[in-house]
């Protein structure tokens, strides 16, 4: 059996995970489980796959979860608030860990699962956006495997050559190819974008994500925190990184090569696909999605993307061509940007005003210690809403 924790349980890569796993019992042990504060989710996970751990990020919540479950799971240790994710992320018995915390939050115990000598399963874009360097470090360091789960990485490590990581020049490979969606708001006029609220950018036409990562999409700041994440798995400048549009969202990513030749890893948008692969790496199992039916799809279309309606995209290319802490920043400034939208504290176009502005004011450091990440990482959080209580222009 292979023992499995999952940070982030309860979010929507964290139940994908675990619709994978339960249809393959006599392969997989859920042995630990992580959320921040879903109390009802954890409780209803904890019945059903009886991990060993589970820790709540937030003290109050796990002190709620440790009382639900006293009488129905009483052989089941309740966690609270750092540590506890770091004893999920370094279960003994967890072989592969998912990395399914969404935000900064997830960075420390997923740095600590590299400690460890876990298989890594990443799906927290902030272990390679605010420490790509750090945390590449660590794991040729300690010889561990990390294994992508967004879609679009997924796709290009499958359609990468063995031996990418002794450089891409060596293997041919000439650039890589990111697909994205351009979200709910691609041909919507530029000048109505000011009024758009947080329920249309969450309305994804193909995926069904977390509000966070959903308004990520409608920025494009996903592509870009994507374009960083490319540049550090795959040791690829950031001129070798293309984003390409797709609205179908059915090729998920590209690789192309020298010689002419360019693959491309296509199916349904259903992220179980990437979860199963990266799970059963190097081999394949049944994850659940439906086959891709070509003929259903018709048309593959592709465009370039419009960083007049699209800005976000063109800080993070800025964040990784500046290097150091600057990326750090983007990550945290974009974050608590996001977050006042979804909460009706500001307006869709002032993210990436927030974001610009943060970066302008700080600018960035040597990123030589988690520490100093850490510190750039508070510094534009304070910023970021030290602007929002102003007029942002």
């Amino acid at each position: 059996m292979i023992g499995i924790s999952v940070l982030g349980s309860t979010g929507s890569i964290g139940k994908s995970t675990l619709d994978v796993l339960a249809r393959h019992p006599d392969r997989y042990q859920v042995v630990a489980l992580s959320a921040n504060s879903d109390v009802q989710g954890m409780r209803e996970q904890c019945l059903e796959y009886r991990p060993m751990m589970v820790a709540m990020a937030d003290p109050d919540s796990a002190r709620v979860l440790s009382r639900e479950l006293a009488a129905a799971a009483p052989e089941i240790t309740v966690l609270s608030g750092i540590d506890g994710l770091k004893a999920v992320a370094t279960h003994e018995s967890a072989d592969q860990v998912m990395a399914a915390i969404v935000g900064a939050a997830g960075l420390v115990p997923v740095l600590a699962a590299v400690e460890a000598g876990k298989r890594i399963l990443l799906a927290n874009k902030e272990a390679l956006v605010v420490a790509g360097g750090l945390f590449m470090e660590a794991v040729r360091r300690r010889g561990v495997i990390v294994l992508p789960i967004d879609s679009e990485h997924n796709a290009v490590f499958q359609c990468m050559p063995e031996g990418y990581e002794q450089g891409l020049d060596g293997k041919g490979v000439k650039r890589i190819l990111l697909t994205a969606s351009g979200g709910p708001f691609r041909t919507l006029p530029v000048e109505e974008l000011a009024s758009v609220t947080p329920e249309q950018a969450c309305a994804h036409p193909n995926w069904d994500m977390g509000r966070k990562i959903s308004v990520d999409s409608a920025t494009m700041m996903n592509k870009g925190l994507e374009v960083i994440e490319a540049h550090w798995l795959f040791g690829a400048a950031p001129e070798r990184i293309q984003v390409v549009i797709h609205p179908q969202s059915v090729i998920h990513s590209m690789v192309e090569y020298v010689d002419g030749s360019v693959l491309a890893q296509l199916g349904n948008p259903d992220m179980r696909t990437p979860i199963a692969h990266a799970l059963a790496w190097p081999e394949r199992m049944e994850s659940g999605v439906s086959s891709l039916n070509l003929f259903e799809v018709a048309r593959l279309d592709f465009e370039a993307p419009d960083l007049q309606r699209f800005p976000c995209l063109g800080l993070a290319f800025r964040a990784i061509e500046e290097g150091g802490s600057m990326p750090a920043i983007l990550n945290a400034a974009n974050e608590v940007a996001v977050a006042a939208f979804l909460e009706g504290r500001t307006g869709f176009t002032d993210i990436p005003r927030i974001i610009g502005k943060t970066m302008d004011s700080l600018g960035g450091q040597a990123a030589d210690s988690l520490e100093v990440l850490l510190e750039a990482d508070a510094q534009a959080r304070e910023t970021a809403e030290r602007l929002l209580a102003g007029p942002v222009t």
